[in-house]
């Protein structure tokens, strides 16, 4: 008697539509980690050019001629001035200007989440 090898075209089905069940399941789990990476994303940015803004105040308060100065200074260029490197790609800063104290700029996402954020003018 020969010994059939394979399998048969009802397992085969059963293995496909289980597959089929696991996908809609796990979906929506990996959609919302997506949204939840941008909003991530989006406060990392936001806590990058506040803590930078906090250090080039430090620095200037200690040695008013290191550091840079960010009275007069757009939300984007100081945020450009302070954070090494620059503002990531995708993201926009409020156009307002830098006076003396805390000022609040808005980081906006390229996907159109916003936050906001400080810049010490000094």
């Amino acid at each position: 008697m020969k010994k059939e090898l394979g399998f048969t075209l009802i397992e085969l089905v059963m293995v496909i539509v289980i597959l089929g069940i696991l996908a809609a399941v796990a979906m929506p789990k990996f959609v919302s980690f997506k949204t939840d990476a941008q909003t991530a994303a989006l406060a990392g940015v936001a806590g990058a050019i506040a803590s930078a803004s906090d250090i080039n105040y430090a620095t200037r308060s200690l040695n008013p001629l290191s550091g840079v100065a960010t009275i007069g200074l757009t939300c984007l260029s100081a945020a450009s001035s302070v954070l090494n490197g620059g503002l990531p790609p995708d993201y926009t800063l409020s156009a307002s200007a830098i006076v003396a104290g805390s000022n609040t700029c808005v980081v906006t996402q390229a996907n159109g989440g916003t936050r906001n954020t400080y810049i010490t003018g000094i």
